[in-house]
This record gives structure tokens, C-alpha cells and sequence, in this order.
């Protein structure tokens, strides 16, 4: 196979008609056909002035034609087989267990959800899984809603199997479509896909923008061979996942401890009579609140329900504490990856952030708060996964979390509940 067919393999594109573009290995169908887009399987479509429809759903992609072709280029096959782990860590007894399970069920062939505690360890859970699936020759893809969990994966996935080339692909690096044995992407790149791995891991199942969509549930599905296999990985599984392991359409395992064994910290709750930010100035026990983490030394997170709310908040902590480094990221920050990674370094003691940061990336000794909890924008699972971000360094395994209210709601009091419900186990 030529470098270039490599490239493609198990990938798909869009082309306007055939002609000595299409080569031996691929094959051509219609973009839309009966109505339904064969990229992203939406029937959420257009119609054009020049009387043709096009796909909306998957539009961020290129617009899909109907008089356009879709072409697919055939998976290859040609991977070493080999383990190519470099790993040398070890997983506890709990965690070994999960493993074992996982390889069960690829060697059988079935679809599994992994339901464990944030910090529980999952990705080095699934190392065994990895080098299994290398060994026999298999392509692999782990998937992720979220551009900063693929940013935090890949240099972790490099380290550990230093002898399988790793691509990294999401919205906010292009580059040419390669064809690496293990592909670490954003969910949205799946629907670049078709046919092309043996085995598909997603992590953070539940979060948005893939929890709910059914363009990217469909992509998933196409991205993995007819005789591979999927596992989703969440602390906080959603209903449609958790009624098909009950009826015994889905194999499940669970971990409800850490990777430490100590217990998640459970949130505090603070009753606000008063706004939270009057004439630019802070409510003066979220003022309080937010002196005692900085004078503690934990970097903090501080999370808001709004991005329009950011640079009041910004403008009043600095009024606050002037000599304290701080910043605002929200997703579409064009800055949002930098200063993250400044965060993470320790360049920056708080950083306001929106639901862009609730789960899937790990900060050493960080304490939260979340301003105006009981808004609809939290769910009890992000609560959850909020508070996860607390606790995850054996050495620091408790810390603050505190929800700030004026309403003591369902959510708030389900992610409490079920935050005590995992650490009785």
C-alpha cells in the first residue's frame, strides 16, 4: 500500500463527482441518500437555490452535497504485532480487576461501560487492554468530547507506549490525516471515519457535546470495524447506558474508590442570601472564601454559569487581591489551551472557568468553587465531576469543593447524595 492509501485508510471524504480520483481500495456513495446524510446519518438537511439538499448537522466538516459523493478509503491491516508498552507503573487490586474484565470482553468481542469514581485511575485501567489489542495488530482510537481531555491523554498515552505511533487530532490543530496505530481525537473526528478501528474507547461518555447527539453516537458507530468493539469510560454514566447493562445488553463493571482508596471529598454548601456580585464588588463570604484558598496556596478553580459573567467576576477578584495571577477561559477562548497549560504549571494561582473544565483534566492539589450552583447549567453529573477534580494526589487526597447557592436544588442535592453514595461503595 502506498503512503498516501495508508494515510486514508479507514477514513472518509467528500468529492464532487467520480472520476481517476477514486483508486483501488475505495469506494464511492451518494452524500445524501434517501434524505439521510451517509456521513453523520442526520436527516437534518437544507434545501439549496440550486434545488439540491445539504447536511446541517455536520456542516463544521464542509457542507455535505446531495449531489456530492462520499468516498471511503478500506482500513488496513498491516500493524506489527506488538505490545509497545513502556509503562512500568502498577495497578492495584481493584484496578486489576477492571482490567481483566476489559480484556474479557475484547477478546470476546462485546461493548462494556466502565462506571468509576473520578480518580479512579481509568486511563491507566485500560494500558493492559492497549497492549493487548497492539499485540494482535489492531488499530485503536480513544475518543473524548473534550479538546483539553485529548490534550492531557496524548502526552500521558506517548509516555506509555513509546513504541506505537500516536496521532493527536482535534478542531484546534490541523494536520494531515496520518495512519497511526493508536489515534487519541475529539468525538467530532469520528465522522472522519469509517470502518477503521478495532477497537474504539471513549471516555467522559456523558459529556456534552457528545451526551445527547446523535450525529456523533452515529459516527462512533461507523468509525468501528463490523467486527470490533467499543468501551465508554464515566464516573457518571447517562440513563440509556445504565437501562441497557440492566437488561444485560451492555457488560458493565464498577469502581468506587480511588486509586489512593481514599474517600472523593464531599462538597461544602454555602447559603447566599444576598447576589453574588453587587456593583462590581464580591458577596463578602465568597470574598472570604476565595482569600482562604489563596492564602492556602491551592491553585482554584472558580466556576461560573456564564461566560458574559467573566470579567465582572475577573475585575472584582482582582479588586480583591491584586498580587494574585488569575485568568478567564471558556471554550471558544482563543487562549483556552494556553492557559490551561499555565494553570497546570503553576503560572496561574485561579482560573475562572465555565463547565469547559468539569471533567477529564487533572490539576495537582487545585480546590474548587462553583458561584451560583443551583443555575440550570449544572447538572447533579458535572457537580459530580467538578468536585472530582479535588483529592486526586495521594499525597493531597482531600481538599475544598463548595457549591455556592441561593436555592437549595435537586442537582445540588443529588451530586451530594451520590458523592456519599460512592464513597460507602
Amino acid at each position: 500500500m502506498t503512503e498516501e492509501k495508508e494515510s486514508l485508510a479507514g477514513r472518509q471524504w467528500l468529492v464532487d463527482k467520480v472520476d481517476n480520483s477514486i483508486k483501488e481500495g475505495q469506494t464511492a456513495i451518494p452524500a445524501i441518500e434517501n434524505g439521510i446524510c451517509q456521513r453523520c446519518g442526520s436527516s437534518c438537511w437544507v434545501r439549496l437555490p440550486s434545488g439540491f439538499l445539504y447536511c446541517r448537522a455536520c456542516v463544521g466538516l464542509g457542507r455535505l452535497d446531495e449531489g456530492k459523493l462520499l468516498v471511503r478509503q478500506a482500513a488496513g491491516s498491516h500493524y506489527p504485532a506488538r505490545a509497545g508498552m513502556t509503562w512500568t507503573g502498577q495497578l492495584q487490586e481493584r484496578q486489576e480487576g477492571v482490567s481483566r474484565f476489559l480484556l474479557e470482553k475484547f477478546a470476546a468481542k462485546e461493548d462494556c461501560l466502565v462506571e468509576a469514581v473520578t480518580g479512579a485511575g481509568k486511563t491507566e485501567m485500560i494500558f493492559p487492554l492497549l497492549a493487548e489489542a497492539f499485540s494482535c495488530g489492531c488499530r485503536v482510537a480513544i475518543a473524548t468530547p473534550r479538546i483539553d481531555v485529548v490534550n492531557e491523554l496524548y502526552p500521558r498515552l506517548v509516555a506509555a507506549f513509546g513504541e506505537v505511533e500516536i496521532g493527536k487530532y482535534h478542531g484546534r490543530e490541523e494536520k494531515e490525516a496520518a495512519n497511526e496505530q493508536l489515534v487519541i481525537c475529539t468525538t467530532h473526528q469520528l465522522l472522519k471515519y469509517y470502518q477503521a478501528f478495532d477497537l474504539l474507547i471513549i471516555d467522559e461518555i456523558d459529556s456534552f457535546p457528545y451526551a445527547g447527539n446523535p450525529q456523533l453516537h452515529f459516527a462512533a458507530g461507523n468509525a468501528v470495524k463490523k467486527t470490533g468493539s467499543q468501551v465508554f469510560l464515566t464516573a457518571t454514566p447517562p440513563e440509556d447506558l445504565l437501562k441497557a447493562a440492566r437488561q444485560g445488553k451492555l457488560a458493565i463493571v464498577r469502581l468506587n474508590r480511588r486509586f489512593h482508596c481514599y474517600p472523593l471529598p464531599v462538597p461544602r454548601l454555602d447559603l447566599y442570601v444576598k447576589p453574588f456580585l453587587t456593583k462590581g464588588r464580591l458577596h463578602p463570604k465568597l470574598a472570604r472564601r476565595i482569600k482562604m484558598a489563596a492564602k492556602s496556596g491551592h491553585p482554584l478553580l472558580v466556576f461560573l454559569p456564564r461566560i458574559a459573567q467573566m470579567p465582572q467576576y475577573f475585575a472584582a477578584v482582582k479588586r480583591l487581591l491584586p498580587d494574585l495571577r488569575l485568568a478567564t477561559v471558556y471554550a471558544q477562548d482563543p487562549d483556552r489551551l494556553e492557559k490551561v497549560e499555565k494553570f497546570r504549571k503553576g503560572d496561574l494561582d485561579l482560573l475562572l472557568t465555565t463547565t469547559i473544565l468539569e471533567r477529564g483534566v487533572t490539576f495537582k492539589h487545585v480546590w474548587v468553587i462553583i458561584v451560583a450552583a443551583d443555575d440550570e447549567i449544572y447538572s447533579a453529573a458535572s457537580m459530580v465531576q467538578i468536585a472530582g477534580r479535588v483529592g486526586r494526589d495521594k499525597q493531597d487526597p482531600d481538599g475544598l469543593v463548595l457549591f455556592c447557592y441561593r436555592r437549595y436544588s435537586r442537582q445540588i442535592r443529588s451530586a451530594v447524595k451520590q458523592i456519599k453514595e460512592m464513597n460507602r461503595g
